[in-house]
């Protein structure tokens, strides 16, 4: 049973680092073991944390001139994390209960929506370019505070939005999301460990997982086919929204 979690960790690690969404894999998982709702997604932002810190490193190449925007950027994320992860523990459990299906469910269309989201904003008129860094800025700390909540496809909403408002390669774009993802769940995480109770065993090893995964998402993320990529997230996604309905 821990070795599953290990290995889903592998792979979340290798998604994230890829496109995002690797908790639709982990969460799963862990509800699939019988960790209740709160305690696997505390458990799992806590777990998935060394994993975006390899595959920020394994991008490390792409993110060389970008330290004035990681720092930019970054701030909204510390800030969305911080108000995402308070939210968690101070609303009732049964909210997050209530809440997660149709997150999931928001998670899963976007990652089906993503290409044709993003070509949609790309190719529209862009206007009132003085406002952009705002609307930019204000983007990125809402999906903190998703993130922080709960983190499903996060790395999926942030290269929609750093491809609609920023004008930067494909794979800088998607080192920029590696480190923000990474704050998100760094800041988050420490707040768990501080005030929540998380499973330590499972975050034991879906640390360990998600950090080697990081580095092979770092190998294969200029390889492999996003379609196939979308596809298992898809299924693991509606296994998951499943599990969880008949909980």
């Amino acid at each position: 049973m821990v070795a599953l979690a290990g290995v889903a960790g592998l792979a979340a690690g290798a998604m994230n680092t890829v496109v995002g969404s690797g908790t639709l894999i982990t969460f799963p998982v862990l509800l699939a073991l019988g960790v209740p709702p709160v305690t696997a997604n505390v458990s799992n932002t806590i777990g998935l944390v060394p994993g975006s810190l390899s595959g920020a490193w394994s991008y490390r190449r792409e993110l060389a001139g970008q330290r004035e925007r990681l720092i930019r950027l970054g701030s909204a994320s510390l800030i969305g994390g911080i108000a995402g992860a308070v939210l968690l523990l101070v609303l009732p459990a049964g909210v997050f209960k209530a809440v997660v299906p149709v997150l999931i469910i928001a998670a899963l269309g976007l990652v089906v929506a993503q290409p044709w989201l993003s070509r949609r904003l790309a190719g529209a008129e862009r206007q009132g370019s003085a406002a952009r860094p705002v609307l930019l800025w204000g983007a990125v700390l809402l999906t903190g505070v998703y993130g922080g909540y709960f983190g499903a496809a996060q790395g999926v909403l942030l290269i929609a939005i750093l491809a609609t408002l920023l004008e930067a390669d494909l794979q800088r774009m998607n080192a920029v999301k590696n480190v923000l993802t990474g704050l998100v769940n760094g800041v988050a995480g420490v707040i768990f460990i501080v005030l929540a109770h998380p499973e330590w065993t499972y975050v034991a090893v879906i640390a360990v997982g998600s950090a080697i995964g990081g580095q092979i998402g770092g190998l294969i993320g200029r390889r492999l086919s996003p379609l196939v990529l979308r596809g298992v997230i898809v299924v693991v996604g509606v296994a998951a929204l499943v599990k969880f309905l008949l909980s």
